[in-house]
């Protein structure tokens, strides 16, 4: 698999409500080739709510990426939607105001390998798994892992303040 390099994004920190950011180094954008960005970038944009996915504080906002409503792939990898069953982002949006209860750990997995699915789907791995923990009141922890088509593995832990 050829590597390319992209805009290295850090994930979160745990009580930071704004979000990856980008990478900074001697007042520069920094860049990476492994597959940080694009597991960041799968798990932390606001995939769009499933028709029946009950929707945090009573809210009709099902958030996600206009496109992945609209526009079909293209060539270009512009796009999403029905056409081609791609979606943008996670639903692990949707676990902000649950309590802390084994079936949550299950749905923040499942929503995790959702999101990753794509990596599988396009060539890019093998094999996807996710743990989904809380190591204390408050907190999810996803452990994420990724196995290469040469066998190498990408881990990353991801820790989420709820």
């Amino acid at each position: 698999m050829m590597r390319v390099n992209d805009l290295a994004l850090l994930p979160p920190a745990p009580l930071d409500v704004a979000g990856p950011d980008c990478g900074m180094e001697a007042g520069d954008l920094v860049a990476e080739d492994s597959l940080r960005t694009a597991v960041i970038l799968s798990l932390f944009l606001d995939r769009r709510a499933n028709d029946d996915d009950i929707l945090p504080n009573d809210s009709d906002d099902r958030r996600g990426w206009w496109a992945d409503t609209v526009a079909p792939m293209t060539d270009y990898g512009i796009g999403g939607g029905s056409a081609s069953g791609d979606h943008i982002g996670s639903r692990l949006w949707l676990l902000s105001r649950e309590k802390q209860l084994a079936g949550v750990l299950e749905r923040a997995r499942h929503y995790a390998e959702e999101a990753l699915t794509w990596l599988v789907e396009d060539g890019v791995a093998t094999a996807v798994q996710v743990t989904a923990t809380n190591p204390r009141q408050g907190w999810l922890v996803l452990e994420v892992t990724v196995t290469l088509s040469d066998t190498s593995e990408y881990r990353e832990t991801f820790p989420l303040s709820l």
